[in-house]
């Protein structure tokens, strides 16, 4: 207990200076358990440790452990807990749950047994913490955390304190919003940078070496994650890698499943099941036309889950276009939900029809226009950037 404490300690007193992310004002913190997912380097273990500096600085009823300690090779979370309560602990915060095999049994356990309590834990995007887990199904709260949103990241860099929109307040005001915000900042001037080496927060600490981190977080969710999860052979790993390369390669594009399969030498269903891990790693995102993640249904188009992982696997498909696409899908989604549109790229809450493109583009009397290049927006033609305020 004392080494996890002095651990704890000195964490608490580094003077790192950190990014403040928007997902700790959404989160109900009065839950007895909160699970954050989130894709390697996203900063969950950060977001645990701000949380903590914030409210436990002096406390030491919370405590901090990381689960990649083999002490738990050999004592269960369960006990520990036990432990720690009745040593005054309240609040356990534990980071990389699925390092811990029976992970949801013990944690179903703490709940039940100690009812003074209360965990917050992180874990990988493809973890099944509800979904066919009666263990914590409808105990467990569930976030995701993100990488950095433009805002974050041109708050970071400017040092500014810009806020959150709403899509609404963006498609009814952004003329009045964008012009505030240009009065401080010119937004297009981080806007590609950002695109290319913004998202994960670790590019602030070690820009020279962020496309190296990137891939080699991307190569341990294709081999650790993805296999651990969905219990994949790790023989069929090369095949999930090379589908993953030539979907960067080509996005976005509507897939011919059968194509796919040829070229990766699988069946087609094994390909349908390939999506659906690799969306759920967070490095795919998936567009259906009637906006329900239909795993037997083929989806419409596919796109990289972000700008930042075009540009590590396919460095030569980061056209303008592709780049837009993939911005406006990944910052839109997080919030709202998004299918394929006939008047235009998509549909947001089956209400807003988008097309996504330049400068030139113009939009229609029932069709909105989302424009690279300019910094404020007329009418229904509204800056691209500004999908980057949305959280």
């Amino acid at each position: 207990m004392e080494y996890f404490q002095h651990t704890h300690k000195s964490l608490l007193e580094s003077s790192k200076k950190t990014i403040k992310r928007e997902l700790a004002n959404n989160i109900e913190w009065s839950n007895r358990l909160i699970a954050i997912k989130g894709f390697r380097g996203v900063g969950k273990t950060t977001f645990l440790l701000d949380y903590l500096k914030k409210y436990f600085a002096d406390d030491n009823s919370a405590l901090y452990i990381n689960l990649n300690n083999f002490y738990f090779t050999k004592r269960k979370i369960s006990s520990f807990a036990d432990e720690f309560t009745k040593r005054g602990g309240k609040i356990l915060l534990l980071d990389q749950i699925q390092k811990y095999p029976e992970w949801s049994s013990d944690l179903r356990k703490c709940i039940d047994d100690i009812p003074d309590l209360k965990i917050i834990f992180t874990s990988s995007p493809v973890l099944r913490i509800a979904e066919g887990n009666p263990d914590l199904n409808g105990i467990a709260k569930i976030y995701h955390l993100e990488g950095l949103s433009f805002r974050e990241y041109l708050n970071y860099q400017t040092g500014s304190n810009f806020h959150f929109y709403s899509l609404a307040e963006i498609v009814d005001h952004h003329v009045e919003i964008a012009k505030e915000i240009v009065t401080q900042v010119r937004p297009l001037a981080y806007f590609d940078d950002y695109l290319k080496n913004g998202y994960f927060p670790y590019s602030i600490d070690n820009p020279n070496f962020y496309m190296n981190t990137l891939l080699k977080n991307v190569n341990l969710a294709l081999e650790i994650d993805v296999p651990y999860i969905n219990q994949i052979e790790l023989k069929y790993l090369p095949k999930l890698r090379k589908l993953l390369h030539i979907i960067a390669a080509e996005t976005p594009f509507t897939p011919n499943v059968s194509k796919l399969a040829s070229a990766v030498k699988t069946s087609r269903a094994t390909i349908m099941n390939y999506l659906k891990y690799l969306k759920n790693a967070k490095l795919i995102q998936l567009l259906y036309s009637n906006g329900d993640d239909d795993q037997m249904k083929k989806p419409d188009m596919v796109y990289m889950h972000n700008t930042n992982l075009l540009y590590a696997i396919s460095p030569d498909n980061t056209d303008n276009l592709n780049l837009r696409h993939t911005f406006f899908y990944n910052q839109v989604g997080y919030n709202y939900k998004l299918k394929s549109s006939a008047k235009g790229d998509f549909c947001i809450n089956g209400k807003y029809h988008f097309i996504v493109g330049g400068r030139k583009l113009e939009p229609t009397s029932d069709v909105y226009a989302a424009s690279d290049v300019i910094e404020i927006g007329e009418g229904k033609k509204i800056p691209l950037w500004l999908f980057g305020f949305l959280y």
